[in-house]
């Protein structure tokens, strides 16, 4: 959803009412995630991708008639046959997407929600997806950590989806739930779509350099949160990293210490410093690399730079161990040379950590494409 919010936030502050088709569950190769999201305006205007090209045609086509009878569905596309025009995926998965229509009368919480990840908090929309009564399906519940709205059809049922969804919030996933029609956990017949919205992950970027401006720009593209620091005021202004979220002057490692006291550092925080000059980046690798949930430590600098600063961080007590979690030249070897193409090597890399990538050309391996949630290996190392 946070993808076409804005989309459908205009449709709703009218008073019309949107198609939106949600990616709820995926099988094998499917092109997108769960939650991937695509909207359409009451006038055909299109937003967001549910498979990137493969079914789009045909849920437009099942948005709009959603919106018009206002009878949600949940639609499974699978694979086209090779010899025919059949809508389907020819990457050989398949996906389930849910298809509901969108307005202030369906969706009285959208506000709410859209006020909350504006302001980064956790926020889960749990939605009846499937059940052996049709009038519930498209009940909606909307959970934060210490409230709940909206109701999906009874106290117990709530209950249980409410502490379920809380789980799934914490570790920023989203997934499909299998309940008795009443909310029994051992029981089946209803199915429950939990949209996790957690706060964007964070891209740290210590040093006001050249290279930081291109990363931000990449950083902000994946979807992070990005803070470009540095203590040198005259270089660490935003103007210079107009695609950074926030620019703070101020010691990299004072900024980074307070940052994990705060419990701002996650295991989905990426942190990479890019100042190459050990009066800066030995003392905020020295704090980056000690805190036990990380999800990416990397640092610029050439070979004889990272042996050197290798020796100053063994020397500051850091273990091999400890230092074996530090990615270092970063990047992916991608041939760069100008600070756009090196920022496209770091992100390469941050992605393939996260995912358990192995950086080779997907025509040397016989791994999957599109990796699952399950397939990720942990990205602390």
């Amino acid at each position: 959803m946070r993808e076409v919010l804005a989309d459908v936030m205009a449709v709703w502050r009218a008073g019309g009412t949107a198609g939106v088709a949600t990616v709820v569950r995926t099988l094998r190769s499917a092109p997108r995630l769960p939650g991937a999201t695509m909207t359409v305006a009451p006038d055909g205007v299109v937003a967001g991708s549910v498979s990137g090209g493969c079914v789009e045609a045909a849920v437009y086509e099942l948005a709009r008639e959603v919106a018009d009878t206002q009878r949600p569905t949940l639609r499974r596309y699978g694979v086209s046959s090779d010899d025919s025009f059949d809508v389907g995926l020819t990457c050989g998965g398949e996906l389930d997407i849910f298809v509901e229509a969108v307005s202030q009368r369906t969706f009285p919480q959208l506000q709410t929600v859209a006020d909350n990840l504006a302001a980064h908090r956790p926020t889960a929309v749990a939605t009846i997806i499937a059940h052996p009564d049709d009038n519930r399906v498209g009940a909606r519940l909307v959970i934060e950590n210490d409230t709940v709205a909206g109701t999906l059809g009874s106290a117990r049922t709530d209950a249980a989806v409410r502490d379920d969804a809380r789980g799934l919030l914490a570790v920023g996933r989203s997934t499909v739930l299998s309940y008795g029609p009443e909310g029994e956990r051992q029981g089946d017949g209803m199915e429950v779509f939990v949209a996790s919205h957690a706060p964007p992950p964070r891209m740290l970027i210590f040093g006001a350099v050249d290279f930081a401006a291109a990363l931000a720009q990449q950083g902000s593209l994946l979807g992070y949160r990005v803070t470009v620091c540095d203590a040198r005021p005259v270089f660490a202004t935003p103007a210079r990293f107009p695609a950074a979220d926030e620019v703070v002057v101020e010691w990299p490692h004072r900024y980074l210490a307070a940052q994990a006291d705060d419990g701002a550092i996650d295991a989905t925080t990426v942190i990479c410093v890019l100042t190459h000059d050990p009066r800066f980046d030995v003392p905020v690798l020295d704090i980056a690399l000690r805190l036990p949930r990380v999800g990416y430590v990397g640092a610029m600098g050439s070979r004889s730079t990272h042996t050197d600063r290798l020796r100053r961080l063994r020397q500051a007590g850091l273990t091999d161990t400890v230092l074996s979690r530090l990615r270092s030249p970063i990047g992916l070897d991608l041939g760069a040379r100008t600070p756009e193409e090196t920022a496209v090597s770091i992100v390469a890399e941050v992605v393939a950590s996260r995912w358990g990538g192995a950086g080779r050309p997907l025509a040397e391996t016989g791994v999957r494409i599109h990796r699952d949630v399950s397939d990720a290996v942990t990205i602390t190392r």
